[in-house]
Order: structure tokens, then sequence, then C-alpha cells
């Protein structure tokens, strides 16, 4: 069904609990900016989304739109903001909650549902409420819009720097707990040898022993290639979530050093190895983002992941994106670009506010002067 409607929307009282507009700051930041967003349109515009009859009432469209401006704001996890929110009553004020909640609103993957929800387009009218209400509260200018700089950045996926041990012995690893939940009897499922050899490889790499090292990461090869044969031969018609999992470690069974098109990560088999020539950090594993930012101002005004790796001349800084495949980098790129915005308009709003403060005190200290002068 449609989501629920704000608790601030609600004129019934409770007379046992204190209301949030009476114990917060007025003029704090977030305050502002939560009379500023045009919270109705963008319930209806994701209200559409969902099925008008079937199903239970879906979670308030402000309180979810709220968590994922704060979310990129802060540079936060899904859980991390939802842990958050219980503590910060200016978070939930944003959210639209009346009262003071001792519990948390959601799950945290109810975001990550959400967020397949409303898709890529969705994301981006995000990030076109963020300019709305810059220009409103007159923290962006109309002439900053009409000339902006296009670049690219990477984009870091959350993973491991990857080594050919590692990638074996996780992928061994996944085979034989998906071979667990299926039942299937493995003739050894080598938990206890590949440990060894993956501590041992560790440690001969880091006293520079490197024969004794791929003699390790060898060995962990040798497991992975049994494991894999062992499966197929007595699971030959697999579904579809082992079949891909078998395809993944197959590739990495088989890759060499110097092939193109490698895979650096199970759970993360698209993730691209970038080589932008930094001083400090020769590689990057994840995606390229192509960014849209205005001259004068530097609000962002659009944002997309690209892949395949394609070719670009010039680099900024992204940080490391938290969420899953490929989907996960377009609204990584597009909602890093939202919070990025949000959090020069929560310095605009408080710029703003003090400015008021800082006036009104000048204004009382020159009527006081010319009353002691009377």
């Amino acid at each position: 069904m449609k989501p629920k409607k704000t608790p601030q929307k609600d004129r019934q009282q409770d007379l046992f609990r204190v209301e949030l507009e009476s114990i917060i700051d007025p003029g704090h930041a977030l305050v502002k900016l939560a009379k500023v967003v045009e919270w109705d349109r963008l319930d209806e515009l994701f209200g559409s989304t969902y099925c008008p009859e079937k199903g239970r009432p879906g979670v308030s469209t402000r309180l979810m739109v709220a968590l994922h401006y704060l979310k990129y704001t802060y540079n936060l996890s899904d859980d991390d903001v939802v842990e958050g929110w219980v503590e910060n009553p200016y978070w939930q004020y944003f959210s639209g909650m009346k009262y003071f909640e001792h519990l948390v609103p959601i799950h945290p993957s109810s975001m990550t549902r959400w967020r397949k929800r409303i898709g890529e387009a969705g994301a981006e009218e995000l990030l076109k409420e963020t300019i709305a209400t810059g220009l409103k509260i007159k923290a962006v200018k109309a002439h900053q819009l009409k000339r902006v700089n296009v670049d690219t950045t990477v984009q870091e996926k959350q993973i491991r720097f990857p080594t050919d041990a590692r990638l074996y012995d996780r992928a061994r690893q996944r085979l034989v707990d998906y071979a667990k939940q299926r039942g299937i009897r493995l003739r050894q499922n080598y938990n206890r040898k590949s440990r060894q050899m993956l501590i041992g490889q560790s440690r001969y790499a880091h006293a520079r022993q490197m024969k004794r090292a791929k003699k390790c990461t060898r060995k962990l090869r040798t497991y992975l290639g049994r494991v894999i044969r062992d499966i197929e031969r007595k699971y030959p018609q697999p579904d579809e979530k082992l079949q891909s999992l078998l395809k993944i470690a197959n590739r990495i069974y088989q890759q060499q050093r110097h092939d193109k098109n490698k895979i650096y990560s199970v759970h993360e088999p698209h993730v691209e190895c970038i080589s932008k020539g930094k001083a400090h950090k020769r590689y990057e594993f994840g995606c390229k983002v192509s960014v849209a930012a205005t001259s004068r101002g530097g609000w962002f005004v659009g944002a997309m992941a690209v892949h395949n790796n394609p070719y670009d001349g010039h680099s900024l800084k992204m940080d490391r994106n938290r969420l899953k495949g490929i989907a996960g980098d377009r609204f990584n790129a597009i909602l890093s670009a939202a919070g990025m915005n949000f959090r020069k308009l929560l310095r605009a709003a408080a710029d703003f506010l003090r400015s008021i403060f800082f006036w009104l005190l000048s204004f009382q200290r020159t009527m006081t002067i010319k009353v002691s002068i009377i």
C-alpha cells in the first residue's frame, strides 16, 4: 500500500510525551532545511512506485529520504545511520517525527529495498531536490548553474586488497558453504588445511621467502580445484546461485597474472582494477565515476558510474562505496553527489543563522550605547 503519513502531520496530541519542537533549537541548520525541502513532492513522486491496495502501508517517504540524505552527508553505512538516528533529536525532527523516539524506525535492510524501488531515476530526483533547496535559501545562485565542469574519479568498492591466496581461499569457502546448505557431501572441505596454508603464505611473504609463499598459494589453488570438481560431479544440475558461484570460482581458478578482465572479489566480481597514476595509491579497485559540478560554488548537478574502465585524463577523489553490485555503484555515485550538496546546504543554513545572530547582537549593543548616552 501507499507509504504512511509523516507523524508531524498527525494533529492528535500525546499528554505523556514531549514534542521535539520543545526540546530542539529552532535555529539549527537541519530544522531550517526541514521546512524548505519539498517533502510533499517527493512523497507524491515516490508514492507512485507502491501498489495502492495490496500489502501493508509502506514506511514514510520522508523518513527514507531523510535517512539517505543523512547517510551520504556524514558518510555512514545503513546500520550506522539508523543507530545514530535514535540518539539524535535533530535527525528525528528532520525525518518528520513529532515526538522523540527511543527505538529504531526501520531495519537497515529496508533502505536497500527502498533504493531498488525508486531506481536510478529516484536517486537523480534526490540530487535535483538539493539544488532546488539551495536556490530557495539562496545558497545557490542561478548564474552559477550556467557553466559546469565535468571530470572523472574512481569510486572504490568496499573490498579487501585482492591476492591470489585470498581469492582461492574465499572462493573455496563460499563453495563449501553453498554445498552444505544444499546437502552435498564433499569428499573433503579443506577448511583446516586452507587456513594453515593461508597463514603460512602470509608469513612467508612478509619474510620475503617468496618460493615458500608461492608453494602455499599453489596448494590453495589445488584445494579450490578439487572442491569445484567434487561439486560438479555430485551436483550436475546446480541451481542459479550455485551455478553463478561455480562460474566465478572457475574464472578465479583459471585466471593468470597478465589476463584481462580478472576477478578481484568473490562477492563483487564486476570490480575493475584502475590505475590513475597516483603517487600514494598505484591501483584502485572499483569503477570510474563521471561528475558534473558548477564552475562557481562547486555544486554537484550530475554524477554517473561508468564501467569497463574507459579512458580519461583527469582525476578527482571519492570515498569508498559500500553498496553491492553495478546498481549499487550507480546509486552511490548519484547519492554521494547529493550528500555533498546537502553538506553545503547545512553549512549555508548555519552561516545564515549565525549572521542574523551577530547582526542582532550588534544592533542590541548599539541601542544600549544610545540609551546610556541619553
